[in-house]
């Protein structure tokens, strides 16, 4: 969620946001009279209630003297029954107006929320403006093979798959439908290999390892920002009230909700390793063939807390780690800055990794990095000690991925030699304890 603050000091930076996003701009301004009014509603109340206080006070002395006159058979006792009763009603009067304006506040302050729910963080300067199609692109690493000058036409990952013996597609749509898939034998084990040396890569930068939940309640999910506008994307258990989650990445953000944390000695960094669930709503007739878009993946992901004001210089080592692991998996790739249509609600910029499909001719995503500033922190309530002061305030935090399922795509397709075997990179030949991937027949 964006600080409100922001809001009001530069309403002209956040109003430029959501153009850049395809977002109305309007809304900044109902936000403000949404605020305007909170704070109006409010003032009203405390200076009521202060009001009300002294009234309170009065009543009680107006029927001790009726009492003690009453008591005393004095001549004014019939004055100062009035005088108390008008007091009690003067009382009962302004209770009424303070609970109403109470509830004026509260409705403004519901209204002011729900209205800033609906904007995205404010992205950060340098983000390109657009849609999709619209990234910058920073660097390309790497050069694809020339299949044709070594003599063969490559199969795609699907065809390598099934002569390895690695992917089924087929038993995996009779059990789960389409989308699903098993991977068998050494996709299986080849999966575990690359995850296994992404956290091992994680624990050796000094990260710490999760097995995370891959359920979460809707305030969590709400929380990290997943489903504003997109709950139609997510698989949701409306018996049990819980979502299953895309990504850790929800549960990591959730893991020091309601907390004050200490960041003085640095970051607070994670690494999740999850089952991760999507329905890809929307996706209809887009990748339908092998395990580029499913249902259902394992995946490592990095996330970060730390100080706002190193937020970006995080961001940075981020995507140096996403990089060093796309070495070890020797592929072709590029690193785009995802323009601001494109981004997620709650990240305020996002790097993409993408590798080289040489049977598609194009590049796919396989990482993405996202600098979420506070935005996530003010919804889940996640604080430090200001260093600057005495009270707390919102941490930053930060995600990227450092290996998933979609990865043996490139994997295979770019590995991939004339006779239908695959060799594997250096580097992860250690973590699955072979070389070469061969055809089961």
């Amino acid at each position: 969620m964006i600080d409100i603050k922001l809001v009001r000091d530069e309403p002209d930076r956040v109003r430029a946001s959501q153009a850049a996003r395809g977002e109305d701009p309007g809304v900044v301004d109902a936000i403000l009279a949404a605020d305007e009014q909170r704070r109006s509603a409010l003032g009203e109340f405390e200076s009521l209630r202060a009001e009300q206080k002294l009234v309170s006070k009065s009543v009680g002395a107006a029927m001790g003297a009726f009492q003690k006159a009453r008591k005393s058979g004095a001549d004014d006792a019939d004055a100062l029954e009035k005088a108390a009763h008008e007091a009690r009603a003067h009382a009962a009067t302004l209770s009424e107006k303070v609970k109403g304006l109470e509830g004026l506040a509260d409705e403004a302050g519901t209204e002011l929320d729900r209205l800033l729910r609906t904007v995205g963080n404010v992205i950060i300067d340098g983000v390109p403006v657009g849609g999709e199609d619209d990234y910058a692109l920073l660097e390309t690493v790497g050069t694809p093979r020339d299949f044709a000058a070594e003599g063969f036409e490559p199969l795609d990952h699907l065809a390598l798959g099934e002569r390895l013996g690695a992917i089924d597609m087929e038993r995996g749509a009779k059990v789960g439908g389409a989308r699903f898939y098993y991977l068998t034998g050494v996709g299986a084990l080849l999966e575990l290999a690359l995850l296994n040396m992404a956290m091992a890569q994680a624990t050796a930068a000094g990260f710490t390892p999760m097995i995370t939940p891959t359920l979460a309640r809707p305030e969590v999910m709400a929380g990290a920002g997943f489903i504003d506008a997109h709950d139609d994307e997510v698989y949701k258990l409306k018996d049990d009230e819980l979502y299953l989650t895309g990504t850790s990445e929800v549960a990591l953000a959730g893991y020091h909700a309601d907390e004050i944390i200490d960041l003085s000695k640095g970051p607070k960094r994670y690494a999740g390793w999850s089952a991760c669930y999507r329905r890809e709503a929307g996706s209809h007739g887009k990748d339908t063939r092998g395990i580029i878009r499913v249902h259902q993946f394992h995946k490592v992901e990095m996330f970060s807390y730390c100080r706002p004001e190193d937020a970006e210089a995080e961001h940075q080592r981020l995507l140096a780690w996403e990089r060093e692991m796309l070495a070890k998996i020797e592929v072709p790739y590029r690193i785009i800055d995802t323009a601001a249509g494109d981004l997620g609600g709650p990240a305020a910029r996002k790097f993409d990794c993408e590798a080289w499909v040489p049977t598609q001719g194009r590049y796919r995503e396989l990482t993405s990095t996202s600098n979420c500033t506070t935005y996530q922190a003010r919804r889940l309530n996640t604080r430090e000690r200001d260093p600057q002061g005495s009270g707390t305030r919102a941490v930053a935090t930060l995600n990227g991925t450092l290996g998933t399922t979609r990865w043996l795509v490139a994997i295979l397709e770019n590995h991939q030699q004339a006779d239908g075997s695959v060799r594997v990179p250096t580097a992860l030949q250690p973590f699955l304890g072979r070389e070469v991937l061969t055809p089961v027949d």
